[in-house]
């Protein structure tokens, strides 16, 4: 079991999709995306498997949910600064994980 205090140490918070484009140089398909997270935490990049689901154009302006405290992960030439969560449909293809009404960008889920 996972404590109250281990579970705080995981920083979720909600932030917009600015840019999201093609990440050709990926092993599985994925996207480069460009989110802003608001003031305090700024503007962060990201590369995720969402080809599936989502086009570039359905992508920007989508606001969604990030671990903002990991560290960076250099994936080929992209340095992914932030994890984009979602759930697996039937056949393991990700979702992306959605607030329902929008909140202002770096809020903290809790």
């Amino acid at each position: 079991m996972l404590t109250w205090e281990e579970f705080e140490k995981v920083d979720l918070r909600a932030g917009t999709i600015l840019e999201a484009r093609e990440f050709p140089q990926a092993r599985r398909p994925a996207y480069q995306l460009v989110l802003d997270f608001g003031p305090e935490i700024g503007i962060k990049k990201s590369s995720a498997q969402l080809t599936h689901h989502y086009t570039p154009a359905t992508l920007v302006g989508r606001q969604v949910l990030a671990v903002v405290n990991f560290p960076p992960k250099q994936i080929g030439p992209f340095r992914s600064e932030v994890l984009v969560v979602g759930a697996p449909d039937a056949e393991g293809h990700t979702v992306l994980a959605a607030l329902a009404a929008t909140v202002p960008n770096g809020s903290r889920l809790h």
